[in-house]
């Protein structure tokens, strides 16, 4: 009897109470407390970027029973926010119809503009909005949050069970904790948009299929359907929804078609293929069926801030919102295989360690079970080498699809995106053979993610404040995403107009430094700001003037290159740097950092001023632009 068999009679022993049970139920009563309890509107401020768009049609399918966009859900909208839908996206129907003719495909279908003049449609995918519809029929928006507590619960406990089948159960359930707890992904509970619906859709599909390679004898009915080949097809039809839902999960069905293969199984992998692919083009249907469109994000869309169809009577779908039309791959720039591959390879380090998005800082335990399973003497199986090659490939070709945005956009906290592939990282684990594992998960997870648990309404909604302490503050930030970052969630620190020529674009990452005013970019005393200088042009010198009424020690880096400056007191300073910056949508982008020793209080040193600031050195840009006006070799 070897290892493995030991484990796994500890690990289907019935004796004594199921730490994972208990910990998931814990989750489940105390998580769903809290979400009934809590004030959605105020404490969640309100709806951001996609949110608008999935709460309406989820109440329009709660209290309707359609996903049609009507006069009353922006009253609807109104009575619960007491604003409009601010980055709904709603488009226009059609009705279609089939005609045959002689030559292939033999039929054709043709499409008409949807002529009822007081329906428009959702231009997001459905699935979630409609399996949390009974929640919100039940608690209203509270009800959002109780299916996010139930389903990450659910994962909790699933994930417990894969890891017990081979490990003891504490050490099981530490770790399935661990694994989902110290990573961004329970902050998601809180956003009112798919992704936790995502996670559970593909983590119980990735249960389904592959437990039972590791499980123990079943003993239930349930047990026995959860081994059987049944459990093939619901897997394949859960992340066939999960494509529907986002189409970057097709992939994912990639290992278990492998395994088919591998074992010669050719008829399961063509019907579970089969199964996915039938449910992800039935979704796809049903989208046609209501709105005429198969593509939710195609025809006529737009979307909607501060006037909404239906508002009024004068308000116009046609004269109001922002063409959002998404019908084929859109490339907005085309470099040369030079910057192609620096673009590549800028991006894949930032996937990794960037400050907002990357790997290492959001999904922290994914790292820990990556090199457990990666060690010499781990027990890894075939299934697993091809689950952990697939997460490999998802990553790539996100950041080669969507080289500017392959976070998800919209600035959000960690990469949301990848959010719904990393729990697929808790498959490869190998048995757990001590407690230090969990340990380094939680440890190394909560010391970049911890912060942001405290206040998740205030972090979900804000977070360019997440990234401004911490260890996250080590970490470089993604300037291949400059117009992608939180911060340009905060409008008054964002895309700052700077004068000169060339004229400048500023981006405040911090609190440590303050709007452009007389005689400059004030810098905190004792602080480190940094500031992310944009220009349309490259930049071949950029000269950082430094002022302040008392003396200080000054510390101003640019690209990697640093230069401390003695000031003294009313005595302007010039440091110049030569920036090499990164090109990326058109423009430069150069990160620039200014560190004070000390500082001063204008209040206090001048009985006439009102400014209580504690200030460091005020900091004056000039900038020239390089004589080939920013055309670098391999950038065209």
């Amino acid at each position: 009897m070897d290892r493995d068999d030991l484990v796994r009679r500890d690990a289907g022993a019935p004796r004594g109470l199921d730490p994972g049970l208990l910990i998931a139920g814990a989750l489940l009563v105390v998580g769903s407390y809290a979400a009934l309890s809590v004030d959605v509107v105020r404490t969640g401020f309100g709806v951001k970027g996609d949110e608008a768009t999935y709460v309406a049609m989820a109440l329009s399918a709660a209290y309707d029973g359609d996903l049609a966009y009507e006069a009353r859900d922006v009253e609807r909208f109104y009575r619960i926010y007491n604003g409009g839908p601010e980055g709904i996206f709603l488009k226009r129907g059609s009705h279609a119809s089939f005609r045959f003719d002689g030559s292939f495909p033999f039929v054709r279908r043709e499409t008409r503009p949807d002529t009822h003049p007081g329906r428009l449609y959702f231009g997001k995918a459905y699935a979630y909005s409609v399996a949390a519809a009974p929640f919100v029929r039940l608690a209203g928006l509270n009800g959002l949050l109780l299916l996010h507590v139930a389903l990450l619960s659910g994962v909790v406990l699933l994930g417990y069970r894969f890891l017990a089948a081979r490990s003891p159960r504490g050490l099981a359930a530490l770790y399935a904790l661990g694994f989902f707890g110290a990573s961004i992904v329970p902050l998601y509970v809180v956003s009112l948009s798919p992704e936790i619906f995502n996670v559970a859709c593909v983590f119980t599909a990735y249960f389904l299929w592959f437990y039972k390679e590791v499980a123990p004898p079943a003993t239930t009915r349930l047990g026995r359907w959860v081994r059987s080949p049944w459990s093939d097809l619901a897997a394949a039809a859960l992340l066939g929804v999960a494509t529907y839902s986002k189409p970057t999960h097709l992939p994912l069905i990639l290992p278990p078609l492998a395994l088919a293969l591998a074992r010669r199984r050719f008829l399961h992998g063509f019907v579970t293929a089969a199964a996915f692919g039938c449910v992800a083009a039935a979704a796809f249907g049903v989208n046609a069926a209501v709105t005429g469109e198969f593509n939710y994000q195609g025809g006529d869309r737009r979307t909607f801030y501060g006037r909404f169809p239906f508002e009024r009577p004068e308000y116009r779908f046609e004269q109001l919102g922002a063409a959002r039309t998404t019908n084929e791959i859109v490339v907005d720039e085309r470099p040369g295989s030079a910057a192609f591959f620096r673009l590549l390879g800028a991006n894949l380090v930032y996937f990794l360690v960037g400050r907002h998005f990357g790997f290492l800082p959001f999904f922290f335990p994914g790292i820990v079970t990556v090199l457990l399973f990666l060690r010499p003497a781990a027990a890894r199986r075939r299934w697993q080498w091809a689950t952990l090659g697939t997460v490999a490939l998802c990553a790539v070709a996100l950041v080669i699809y969507m080289p500017y945005t392959w976070s998800g956009g919209g600035g959000p906290s960690g990469n949301r995106y990848f959010l719904s592939t990393y729990p697929l990282l808790l498959f490869v684990a190998p048995p757990l053979a001590s407690a230090a594992p969990a340990a380094a998960a939680w440890l190394g997870g909560a010391l970049f993610t911890a912060h942001f648990l405290v206040n998740p309404f205030v972090s979900a909604k804000h977070p360019f404040l997440n990234a401004e302490r911490g260890a996250l503050r080590l970490l470089p930030v993604e300037m291949t995403m400059v117009t992608d970052l939180p911060i340009m969630l905060d409008p008054r620190r964002s895309h700052v107009r700077y004068g000169g020529d060339p004229p400048l674009v500023l981006y405040f990452l911090d609190h440590n430094a303050y709007l452009p005013e007389t005689p400059g970019i004030w810098i905190g005393g004792g602080a480190r700001a940094e500031l992310i200088v944009r220009s349309y042009e490259a930049l071949s010198e950029l000269r950082v003037t430094l002022q302040a009424p008392v003396d200080n020690t000054v510390t101003v880096e640019l690209d990697g290159a640093s230069q401390t400056v003695e000031l003294v007191r009313r005595q302007p300073r010039e440091v110049t740097f030569r920036p090499q910056g990164f090109h990326a949508r058109r423009s430069w982008a150069y990160l620039l950092a200014v560190r004070t020793a000390g500082g001063f209080v204008p209040r206090l040193a001048d009985p006439r001023s009102r400014d209580r600031r504690y200030l460091g050195v005020a900091v004056r840009l000039d900038a020239t632009a390089a004589a080939d006006g920013g055309q670098a070799a391999g950038l065209r």
